[in-house]
């Protein structure tokens, strides 16, 4: 996203979403213009969202997978913009000494994992509401093995859920859970959204910010935050992914980044806010939820497989964040 401004609060009042502008290639100017037109996954974030079903796709055919999506090599092959990528490691010439499709893939698939966990452990204490925030290629109605009585609320662009619509219907894929698309912008009034849908505040929730929060400004991760406090009630719980580096650009030459761009042309850095992060999981303390925080190469550590710290690593800053509101 394109910079914001940082020495002013947002103009807009708390009820409403600040406005901010989707990216463009070395973009770091300030405006509250809107793009126009649907934006599906053919670029720009909405590409990001093949990178992750690709990375699914490989971990789905390891031996040793962490998660398994049958759904997500089906979104690599139906996207022109990616026909050629691979989606298992054999198809890789380097495999997993490929920074791309080894190490930043195997980390897409311990994140799944460690998420689909998350949500699992929350309907199994009665949560019957989960919400997808920037819900993208996710398949988690369809893979898990969710209670028949379990909504799952996918917030995302209208281009990026018809896109995913059509070739789950191709597939005659059906959801293990009751699956309701909101096709709204975050940028726009996504609660008027999901309450239309039939979301209930007063009832317990999950939610899930899964490779979202960093493209946003801080303005607009904020107002994110407090709004899904807003939204739950006590037993709700949050999951959401953050990135605590001062300096991004610190990264630029760092070995995922590098082959990010050089391999599929996505340059990650050229879309994540590069403005001064909030401390959301403080945040949500101080508003009385229990978080906890956590590096990706923890899980890594208690799985057995997955990343592990390297010297220059784009994956340093990144923290996995877990938020329970406690009941009343």
């Amino acid at each position: 996203m394109s910079e914001p401004s940082t020495t002013e609060a947002p103009r807009h009042p708390s009820s409403d979403p600040p406005e901010f502008v989707a990216p463009t290639e070395g973009d770091t100017t300030t405006t509250e213009t809107r793009p126009t037109g649907a934006e599906g996954v053919d670029a720009g974030v909405g590409l990001t969202a093949l990178l992750v079903a690709a990375a699914r796709a490989i971990e789905t055919r390891r031996p040793d997978s962490l998660a398994q999506d049958v759904y997500a090599e089906h979104f690599v092959r139906a996207a022109p913009a990616c026909a050629d990528w691979p989606v298992s490691i054999q198809q890789v010439p380097d495999g997993d000494d490929n920074q791309l499709w080894g190490r930043f893939a195997r980390y897409f698939g311990l994140r799944t994992a460690v998420l689909d966990d998350f949500l699992q452990r929350s309907v199994g204490t009665g949560v019957r509401q989960v919400v997808l925030l920037g819900a993208g290629l996710d398949t988690r109605a369809f893979r898990l093995d969710l209670p028949s009585d379990c909504v799952v609320f996918e917030i995302d662009r209208a281009g990026v859920l018809a896109f995913k619509q059509q070739v789950l219907k191709d597939l005659s894929a059906a959801p293990r859970a009751k699956r309701v698309q909101v096709p709204v912008d975050l940028r726009d009034d996504w609660v008027t959204a999901l309450t239309s849908a039939g979301f209930d505040p007063a009832a317990p929730s999950a939610w899930l910010a899964e490779g979202l929060l960093f493209y946003l400004p801080g303005p607009a991760e904020t107002y994110l935050i407090d709004t899904v406090d807003r939204l739950t009630t006590g037993a709700s719980a949050l999951a959401f992914e953050a990135k605590l580096e001062k300096d991004l650009l610190a990264y630029r030459d760092s070995p995922i980044y590098v082959a990010t761009r050089e391999q599929i042309g996505i340059d990650l850095l050229d879309l994540f806010d590069r403005g001064p992060r909030p401390d959301s999981a403080g945040d949500l303390t101080a508003k009385g939820w229990s978080t906890s925080m956590h590096t990706p190469f923890e899980f890594t550590r208690l799985r057995g497989r997955g990343p592990l710290p390297e010297p220059n690593d784009a994956l340093e800053g990144n923290r996995w964040v877990f938020a329970h509101k406690p009941r009343p």
